[in-house]
């Protein structure tokens, strides 16, 4: 978990930590910052990576309200699946078995994960295309979601989640304190 953490959030943060200053001074600048479709959407056996990504969402969010007065714009990009080294043995690194009630799920997901290693639809050159494309708009996604299996999994997600909140809407509205003034 904290190897995860450390390497998709803190590590992108310590390098916009670093450039963050050159572009303040010139009120310019443009920062992507790579997290993924589990950055949207949990998936089961992906707790450390998706939270990792989960913080990216939540800072790169954030972030854009401190820099975009600044003239710095910011976008988030969100893959899915594409045929980049992510899955091979050196790249992915899989927990010990520790918990019985998990030993046989976790065993079949793995084998899934390991046989999408080279089949991934999506084609890294195309996407590299796709975000040179993004960062020239004037005026750039704050999110941009990439991959044939990306964007209608987003959309369901955005659509869950109007749902939930609709559905939270007679409960969860009216909290606030009555103050008589």
């Amino acid at each position: 978990m904290r190897a995860q953490i450390e390497t998709n959030l803190f590590g992108p943060m310590n390098v916009i930590r670093a450039v963050l200053p050159v572009m303040r001074k010139q009120r310019a600048g443009h920062v992507v910052t790579i997290s993924s479709l589990a950055g949207m959407i949990g998936q089961e056996f992906c707790v450390a990576y998706a939270a990792s990504k989960f913080g990216v969402e939540g800072w790169m969010e954030s972030l854009r309200f401190d820099v975009e007065p600044l003239g710095i714009r910011t976008t988030i990009v969100e893959p899915g699946f594409f045929r980049t080294e992510l899955l091979v043995d050196a790249s992915t690194s899989w927990a010990e078995g520790s918990i019985d009630d998990y030993a046989e799920r976790t065993a079949e997901t793995k084998k899934v994960w390991q046989s999408m290693n080279g089949q991934q639809a999506g084609d890294p050159a195309k996407l590299a295309d796709a975000l040179l494309t993004v960062i020239g708009l004037d005026t750039p996604p704050l999110r941009f979601v990439a991959g044939d299996d990306a964007v209608p999994a987003v959309e369901a997600k955005g659509k869950e989640i109007s749902d939930q909140a609709a559905a939270s809407r007679s409960l969860g509205t009216g909290l606030s304190y009555n103050d008589a003034v």
